[in-house]
Formats: structure tokens, C-alpha cells, sequence
């Protein structure tokens, strides 16, 4: 009888370990850029036009290819080529949702390093919405699984989309 009291007294614990450990894998982080030339156009061309990016920011940026469905629809799949940390890499990602009133994209990735070498799972969500004081900010969400505590949060992914997202700005109001 002493012996399965502490049995169940290690099972609760162990179980109360395995929830805490599952929720420090799993993370959320959220980026912001004030941004100039408005949501739509941003949305636009992250939606309908991404192939574009490669002319506008070719360090980052080398292509992007449909894979399946049409280009921007929900359920569409497409695949990012570009350099991230000095490396060139690629992303495949399905949209699994998108919200023309509010610029939003929803894109889950479901290949390329990032999920593959990194990442258990990764979902990014690209809005936009007003500001106060009449510009836009231009938002990044991320929602990701890491495998174990050691792996990083994306915070260099963040610091790059961030970035693509300025570069994108500066070519639409200079444009």
C-alpha cells in the first residue's frame, strides 16, 4: 500500500513535468514593423505577387514557386528560395487562411529546414492593422514547436522577415 502511494505521487509529478515541458516547447513570438506604404500593398504582394521579392530584396530573397493550387488561394502550396544567416535554404508552405479585411496571410510550414532540421512545427501569420498616430503596423506571429529545450526561440527568422518586410516598404514608397 506505501509502495502505490508513491508511485501515484511520482505519476502525478512526472505528468505535471511532461505539461510543463510540453509547454516550454511550444512558443509564440510576435514581431512589428511601423510600416509607410499601406497593408494592402504588402498583403497584396506577399500574396499575389511573391515572386516579386527576388527583384526586390535579391540578398534575401532568390524565388518563389508554386507548387499546387492557385497563386494565393487558400490551400495553395508554394516554396520559398532564400538566404537566411548566410545560408540558402528553402521553405514549403501551405496558406491556410487569409483575411482581405485585415491584410492577413496564416502560412504553415510544411517543409524546407526549418521544420525539417529545426522545428517540430511552424505557422507564421503576416497582418496588418492602424496605428494611432495614422501609419500602419505590419505584423508577425509566429507559433512554432521546438523538439527539445535546447533549441532556440526563431528569433533570427523574425529579425529576417522583419527585415523583408522594411525592404518591402522602402520599394513601395519609393516606387
Amino acid at each position: 500500500m506505501f509502495f502505490t502511494q508513491i508511485f501515484q505521487i511520482n505519476k502525478k509529478s512526472f505528468l505535471e513535468i511532461i505539461v510543463y515541458l510540453k509547454m516550454a516547447l511550444s512558443g509564440k513570438l510576435i514581431g512589428n514593423v511601423e510600416i509607410t506604404s499601406g497593408g494592402k500593398i504588402l498583403h497584396d504582394l506577399l500574396r499575389h505577387k511573391p515572386e516579386d521579392l527576388s527583384s526586390i530584396c535579391p540578398t534575401k530573397v532568390h524565388g518563389c514557386d508554386l507548387l499546387s493550387g492557385e497563386r494565393g488561394a487558400v490551400g495553395s502550396t508554394i516554396m520559398w528560395h532564400y538566404t537566411h544567416d548566410g545560408k540558402r535554404k528553402t521553405a514549403t508552405e501551405i496558406i491556410e487562411a487569409i483575411d482581405e479585411t485585415n491584410h492577413t496571410i496564416v502560412l504553415k510550414v510544411i517543409g524546407g529546414e526549418v521544420v525539417e532540421e529545426i522545428y517540430t512545427s511552424f505557422k507564421l501569420t503576416f497582418h496588418v492593422e492602424p496605428t494611432q498616430n495614422g501609419k500602419q503596423l505590419a505584423t508577425w506571429t509566429f507559433e512554432f514547436e521546438r523538439p527539445n529545450v535546447s533549441v532556440p526561440y526563431p528569433t533570427s527568422i523574425m529579425d529576417y522577415l522583419c527585415g523583408l518586410i522594411k525592404d518591402m516598404d522602402d520599394h513601395a514608397t519609393t516606387k
